[in-house]
């Protein structure tokens, strides 16, 4: 049965007006009716869709909500490659790209540039094929990315479908360049909300805006307040603008959201200045920025100039100084870790440091303190290193109030009372006590981490109220617990409390490498959890294996292999394991020797991998008997490439090294592919 043409029309006219509503609210930031009538509007549409699905098409206003998940990105290889920019870090670096784009083009008259702030979030290509959104991609290792389609079209300031311009359409096919990100506002409230819920913030807005964007089910995607800047384009059927300035207008005048603050500066003296306007904006601005882009204005001169297989030379990126901010230390406390370690923490006065509200600092243990010389009540200058990490650089003891002691570290454990003690030849004092309750919050934490037991939505808060309430003491105690009790606990209702047992049954089939990672013994990560796995196949070979046959173990030395023995000569730990067995917890043996698939194989890491810590591919790569080395050469066999690479990336192109997605990489180390 055809569909009435009143029924077509009145669904094109939804199409339009919600539309049209869109790019007024996320784009424009006028909006013209209230979210009522909005969702008045949204909601007929989708109820035309559902009942004549004939109607449904890919650039539906309805299709923002998120498809089916994915089972993993295709790779999307980019037409023209999105090669990342020169960094400079200070104004003579400017002076010399200044003098050497001059020298290139054969002038010695001012260059014009178009200055634009530097987004600090994920690089992004759109392609619309007759104006509509037909695939997105991520920027990847600059030549091959990912296929997000269906999380781009939830990003509600991405047009499905481009607006004609003084009555002319699109161009055929266009390739548009730009940058997700999420606001501080936005940011903010996200990590509000997973903390009430238990879950781990996000470290920064870049972070939440990359995780976001790469999640499998797009229905997440919808969930997160995610935007986007545009500003440039690869392959384009049909004619653009010849400046950079008249292409921001082109792209805005096609629907696509362009970022306002930004200068054609007509020479590099005119940039610098507004480089201090940027510097002295930063903190207000409603995103993240870590620097300012200039790019020469003409297109004509930028195919003078080129780009080298690293990046363009037209272009720079002049990245500002970590930011820096002076405050009070109101205290030092310490604070216990899950291997009894305690460390001391400043209590700072909250201060603004790169649009980051800091109220820690570590201080990492009091060798440091002392070299430092950090008391209570100093006024200090506080740096986020790497515009992440709050770090303390600078004490100012000229304002020093008489009477401020020097900081020492408890005798007693400010979480148990009992002793704290320095080992010899360590920087860290630690507490005896392994019931200590701090230990026990952090070391259960530790067990149902992701490369541990993972043990989804047992978040800190979680994990402090089963402790709080004596509940758990013990790893083991997890696999006892019943749903009343879930049940009672803050934050949780009928569903999130069966998901959360669901994830304690899974976790009872796990791996020995897992499980023995998992039980936190001092100085045994992943790796060498591994290592140990395949010499002494299950619980009860390690429990018999003496000093002698640890140390002789290949990758173990004499710490590891003393805390490895005090820890089964520990009759409490002997009681967790076995109650561990009869709970169901029985890891699958190591059988074979260890593969070796990755001998003689020298691998370089860069930029951000989804689903490994730096430290965590690099023990992957060298439990297989590959080796890691900081910088890229003609010995090199393996670049692997995670989103945002850097200059090894450049420099692996430039020596013909192979280059490795983050798929690719995970193939490799299951032995699915060489």
């Amino acid at each position: 049965m055809s569909v009435p043409e009143k029924i077509r029309s009145e669904v094109q006219s939804l199409r339009r007006e919600i539309e049209r509503h869109n790019h007024l609210y996320y784009v424009l930031d006028k909006p013209e009716i209230t979210d009522e009538q909005y969702d008045r509007l949204f909601r007929r549409l989708q109820d035309l869709e559902e009942r004549h699905p004939e109607l449904r098409a890919p650039d539906s206003p309805t299709a923002r909500v998120g498809g089916p998940p994915a089972g993993q990105f295709t790779p999307v290889r980019h037409s023209i490659p999105m090669l990342s920019l020169a960094n400079a870090m200070d104004e003579e670096e400017m002076v010399q790209f200044d003098a050497r784009v001059k020298r290139l083009l054969g002038r010695e008259a001012a260059v014009a540039y178009l200055a634009e702030p530097k987004l600090d979030g994920l690089s992004v290509e759109l392609v619309y094929e007759g104006g509509v959104l037909v695939r997105g991609s991520t920027r990847g290792d600059g030549i091959t990315g990912e296929d997000v389609t269906a999380n781009l079209k939830t990003v509600r300031s991405i047009p499905l479908k481009l607006k004609a311009r003084k009555g002319v359409g699109p161009p055929a096919r266009i390739e548009v360049r730009g940058e997700i990100f999420m606001a501080r506002k936005d940011f903010g409230d996200l990590n509000r909300s997973r903390e009430g819920q238990g879950q781990v913030p996000f470290a920064n807005p870049r972070n939440a805006a990359a995780g976001s964007l790469r999640q499998l089910d797009p229905a997440i995607t919808a969930a997160r307040p995610l935007d986007g800047y545009f500003y440039g384009v690869g392959e384009v059927e049909g004619s653009i603008p010849g400046t950079q300035g008249e292409l921001l207008v082109f792209l805005e005048d096609l629907g696509l959201k362009v970022n306002q603050e930004r200068r054609r500066c007509r020479d590099l003296p005119e940039a610098l200045e507004y480089f201090g306007r940027l510097a002295s904006l930063r903190t207000d601005l409603p995103y993240e920025i870590d620097g300012m882009v200039l790019k020469v204005d003409r297109f004509d001169l930028r195919e003078i100039l080129g780009a080298t297989s690293r990046s363009p030379r037209w272009a720079i990126a002049y990245k500002f100084q970590a930011e820096r901010a002076t405050t009070v230390i109101l205290d030092i406390a310490a604070q216990v870790g899950r291997t009894g370690k305690i460390t001391p923490v400043a209590v700072l006065e909250p201060v603004r440091v790169g649009g980051v509200t800091v109220s820690r600092a570590t201080l990492h243990n009091q060798d440091e303190v002392d070299r430092k010389d950090i008391r209570a009540g100093d006024t200090v200058i506080v740096q986020r290193a790497g515009d992440v990490i709050p770090e303390i650089v600078e004490v100012r003891t000229d304002s020093r109030k008489p009477g401020a002691a020097p900081w020492r570290m408890p005798d007693a454990c400010p979480a148990c009372g009992s002793r704290v003690v320095r080992v010899e030849g360590e920087a860290a004092h630690r507490c005896v006590n392994m019931g200590c309750p701090a230990q026990v919050r952090e070391r259960i934490f530790h067990f149902a981490s992701r490369h541990a037991m993972d043990i989804d939505g047992l978040g800190r808060k979680t994990v402090s109220q089963l402790v709080d309430r004596g509940w758990v003491e013990t790893p083991a105690d997890l696999y006892f617990l019943t749903k009343e009790r879930i049940l009672d606990l803050d934050l949780f209702a009928e569903k999130s409390g069966d998901n959360l047992l669901e994830a304690i049954e899974n976790s009872r089939k796990t791996t020995w490498p897992r499980l023995l990672y998992a039980l936190g013994i001092p100085l045994v990560g992943s790796h060498i959890a591994g290592i140990l796995a395949r010499r002494f196949p299950s619980p009860e070979d390690l429990k018999k294996a003496s000093l002698e046959d640890l140390t002789g173990t290949e990758g173990i030395g004499p710490g590891i292999a003393q805390s490895v023995r005090a820890f089964f000569q520990e009759e409490k730990n002997l009681r967790i394991l076995d109650r561990l067995e009869k709970a169901g917890v029985l890891p699958e043996a190591v059988n074979g020797p260890a593969r070796q698939d990755l001998a003689g194989k020298t691998f370089v890491l860069t930029g951000t991998l989804n689903g490994f810590t730096r430290d965590e591919a690099k023990e992957r790569i060298e439990d297989l008997g590959g080796k890691v080395a900081r910088s890229v050469s003609r010995r090199t066999d393996f670049v692997v490439a995670g989103t945002d690479p850097g200059s090894k990336l450049e420099k692996a192109v430039e020596l013909g090294v192979r280059v490795l997605t983050e798929d690719e990489f995970v193939k490799m180390l299951e032995g699915k592919s060489r």
